[in-house]
């Protein structure tokens, strides 16, 4: 089903309101577990949503030295979770490091390793703060992938990266590498602080495998019926 490409974040900051928007949505296959709710929670959170059989994405967005960055993954890989981030520039050699922590730790918990996927650059980015902010003298597109491709060659499974740069992404890293895009938003939703959006329809057929859509379903006046009319939309995607 084409709903469960459909990631719903749980970016609230306890686990009673993790309850409230589950029990609110209880159709979501697929959920987001951020920095907000797992720094208030810990893995209380990953242990409720397995009660229920969601899947998860464990978005840490994991960026230190390489042994730091393994060692957070080898532990994270044992939460048995669906999807784990760390960012891309953490360089080629914790990317590597990276990859082979997951294994070990889920080795050694018994249970299928997540697909490790890195950040190749935060949504709420534009162009002109990445040339001026972060002084990066690459265009948008190009520096998102190139941060992709580094990702794939360290042995990564896939990326996170806007909708804007799926296309190019998925032409050139091929069809298994998989990726996840935040900064989709219906036609009908405010793209809040979203820099570089497209709609779930479009984001899907430009290559995305997974789409992260929070606000315009969590914030709204009716929740499950923004989640419906996101998936009527998704529906209709070829």
């Amino acid at each position: 089903m084409k709903t469960d490409k459909i990631i719903v974040p749980l970016d609230v900051p306890t686990v009673a309101d993790a309850i409230a928007l589950l029990n609110l949505l209880p159709e979501v296959s697929f959920w987001k577990v951020g920095l907000e709710l797992f720094t208030s929670s810990g893995s209380q959170i990953l242990d409720l949503l397995k009660t229920r059989q969601k899947r998860i994405f464990l978005d840490l967005k994991f960026h230190d030295i390489p042994n730091t960055v393994a060692g957070a993954c080898r532990v994270a890989a044992r939460y048995g979770v669906d999807l784990l981030t760390i960012h891309s520039t953490n360089g080629r050699d914790a990317l590597k490091a990276a990859v082979d922590a997951v294994q070990e730790g889920a080795n050694q918990a018994g249970v299928q390793p997540p697909k490790l996927i890195a950040i190749t650059l935060l949504t709420s980015i534009s162009s002109q703060q990445l040339a001026f902010d972060l002084h990066v003298p690459l265009e948008l597109p190009e520096y998102a992938l190139k941060m992709a491709l580094m990702a794939k060659e360290a042995g990564l499974d896939g990326a996170v990266c806007s909708p804007q740069e799926v296309a190019q992404l998925r032409d050139t890293c091929g069809s298994n590498f998989l990726l996840v895009c935040p900064g989709v938003r219906p036609e009908w939703a405010d793209k809040g602080d979203q820099k570089r959006t497209f709609t779930p329809s479009a984001s899907l057929q430009a290559g995305a495998n997974y789409l992260v859509i929070g606000r315009p379903i969590t914030t709204a006046e009716n929740p499950a019926l923004a989640w419906k009319k996101i998936c009527e939309e998704v529906a209709t995607v070829a």
